[in-house]
């Protein structure tokens, strides 16, 4: 046994059993030791952001982590945007880096940095194995690490030569950390509170999201408590027989607008909502002027308790509202929207899919149409990052293989990790995509005007249009190993999802809107 053998026969004895990988000459040694670990399934990814998004979307669904495999620090550099937006879903993540020889980091070699300082903005647990006898201990420490709670991804930096040389021992057994229960002080708090506003609201994020708490968050509402959640959730189960929260909209003003009269805002799993950016004249936090607020629940205690005791102490009902069955009649016909295709995906889309959202301005079309679709769940982007709709459905897929899986995009944030469409093809994923094509950055033209930057003039909208050429989104996605298909019509699109949802497989539409 190695350092490589130490590192991954523990990660496996941990449930650590999917490694999304881009590796390189330093990470040799734990290419070569997977081949006596069979447990643990290798995903070569064409580019790192594509492993760590792939990442994200496993630990989302499988509440365990993924390991990724980087190459050294250029290679984590490439994979930091995900890894951004892991951080802010809190997923549990074991990033393993490679690393030079320790001796020979002195010598400042063409690919050498200084990794630690580099993965710390996005790592809530940072070492390097620089013994091969302390290998196996480390890894478990950043299993544990990533657990949190309330979570997100580590970096265990491997020196080359720490893989290769002799390790000795067994496996180590990471201590998995457990939620606490909120103080039953901030419980009280709260419901006296609650009991005193005009016009209560609580606010949604995290564990919260999640159906158990959301079974409990419901029984508020019941009580006459008003109840949302954040704009972007990690995860969150929606369509018929769950509760269904209102959501805090995106845009600042009509935030504000949404919220105006609102005394008291309780926040379970989540703080203070602010605005996504700065604008002139226009506030950053989004509560009311004069507004209380207070937290009941931290993000890292245990949320499905903790609103359990909240409603027990507001005397709420003992069940709350579920949203009912409701599907689009017929398909979409004529000119192809957002709204159309979100009336196809209604139609069609199986219980128990997951959708993994990247859409950006076309998301509401497909949102407002399955609020009552079929029982599904929804991994959202979480910390702004556009580019993770491919790789968090390549997650989602390993660990849920009998699932469909449905990644919408917008035709710029599919860009951004593009070659995830191989890896879909190569592990043959049951991942349809739906790629919105518009040939814009639709959302900075919104942003231009309302940062007061003005309407785009000729030199500004080279920078905001995505034609001259148009993408040929098939031709990519067919040169990539997937079928493809374009539509322009609801006719078409309609033939074409409903016919991906009745086979497994890959599959790739490209919804021209």
């Amino acid at each position: 046994m190695n350092g490589a053998d130490a590192l991954i026969s523990t990660l496996v004895a941990n449930e650590v059993t999917a490694c999304f990988a881009n590796p390189g000459t330093s990470e040799m040694q734990f290419v070569a030791a997977l081949d006596g670990v069979p447990a643990m399934r290798p995903v070569l990814c064409q580019f790192e952001g594509v492993a760590t998004g792939a990442a994200d979307g496993y630990g989302r669904i499988a509440d365990r982590p993924a390991c990724t495999l980087l190459h050294l620090g250029p290679g984590y550099g490439n994979g930091v945007a995900n890894l951004h937006n892991a951080r802010r879903a809190f997923t549990p993540i074991v990033n393993v880096i490679g690393d030079h020889a320790t001796y020979h980091r002195q010598y400042d070699a063409p690919l050498n940095s200084d990794i630690a300082t580099l993965v710390k903005p996005n790592s809530i647990w940072v070492k390097s194995a620089d013994t091969p006898e302390s290998v196996a201990a480390i890894t478990a420490e950043a299993v544990a690490a990533s657990y949190g709670p309330p979570g997100g991804p580590v970096s265990l930096i491997l020196p080359a030569d720490s893989a290769w040389l002799p390790a000795q021992g067994e496996p180590v057994i990471a201590q998995k950390p457990v939620r606490p229960a909120p103080a039953g002080s901030a419980i009280d708090g709260a419901a006296k509170a609650i009991k005193g506003a005009k016009k209560p609201v609580v606010l949604l994020g995290g564990q919260a999201c999640r159906a158990e708490a959301l079974k409990e968050a419901a029984r508020l509402e019941a009580a006459g408590v008003t109840v949302y959640t954040d704009t972007f959730v990690a995860r969150q189960p929606r369509g018929a027989g769950g509760y269904l929260p209102k959501k805090m909209q995106y845009f600042g003003e009509m935030a504000l607008a949404e919220l105006e009269g609102v005394d008291l805002m309780v926040f379970a799993g989540t703080t203070v909502p602010v605005a996504f950016f700065a604008y002139p004249n226009r506030p950053s936090v989004l509560a009311p002027e004069g507004c209380e607020t207070l937290t009941v629940i931290e993000r890292g205690e245990d949320a499905v308790a903790g609103l359990a005791a909240l409603a027990d102490a507001l005397g709420a009902p003992k069940s709350g509202p579920v949203q009912s069955l409701a599907l689009p009649d017929a398909g979409p016909t004529g000119k192809l929207t957002s709204y159309a295709v979100g009336a196809s995906i209604a139609r069609h889309m199986p219980e128990g899919a997951i959708i993994c959202d990247d859409a950006v301005t076309s998301g509401a079309g497909v949102a407002a149409n399955t609020a009552t679709a079929r029982p599904h769940e929804v991994l959202a982007l979480t910390g702004g990052a556009i580019g993770i709709g491919l790789p968090l459905a390549i997650g989602a897929a390993v660990a849920a293989p009998d699932r469909k899986v449905l990644s919408l995009n917008g035709d710029g944030a599919a860009m951004y990790t593009i070659q995830a469409l191989w890896t879909m093809a190569r592990e043959n994923l049951d991942i349809t995509v739906v790629v919105f094509a518009n040939y814009t950055y639709r959302i900075l033209n919104v942003e231009m005007e309302r940062t007061g930057a003005g309407k785009a003039g000729p030199s500004a909208r080279k920078l905001l249009d995505l034609g001259g050429p148009d993408i040929d989104f098939v031709a990519v996605a067919k040169g990539l190993g997937l079928p493809a298909v374009s539509c322009s019509t609801g006719e078409e699109f309609e033939k074409a999802f409903a016919g991906a949802m009745a086979q497994r497989g890959p599959m790739f539409i490209e919804a021209k809107i």
